[in-house]
């Protein structure tokens, strides 16, 4: 299934897809928080050094296939499949946007 996301999102996914830490960064606010697994990230020197790490110990695909509104936020539901635990899993991703950029990004399974 095809879903239309908004162009920063879309720029997220694609640079995830490549692995490129430096390029996801810059889809976020100089000051946006990203929290995963129970951790917070903040700013966008965090944020790249946290998908370096992540795609390096990790190897995966990632397909969105749904997307909702639920007031500020755009989430977008997702399917992992690599080589960390607990794989396969569909994760949400909440984005708060500010103008064409992430401000917030949390990701939830």
């Amino acid at each position: 299934m095809s879903i239309e996301l908004p162009d920063v999102i879309a720029a997220y996914f694609s640079a995830d897809k490549k692995g490129n830490a430096q390029a996801i960064s810059e889809c976020f606010t100089q000051d946006a928080t990203v929290v995963d697994e129970g951790n917070t990230y903040t700013g966008r020197d965090a944020i790249r050094q946290w998908m370096a790490n992540a795609s390096t110990q990790y190897t995966y695909t990632v397909e969105p296939f749904d997307i909702a509104e639920d007031g500020k936020r755009t989430i977008v539901t997702s399917h992992l499949v690599g080589n960390f635990p607990g794989s396969p899993v569909d994760l949400r991703y909440f984005f708060v946007l500010r103008g064409d950029k992430i401000a917030e990004l949390e990701i939830v399974p």
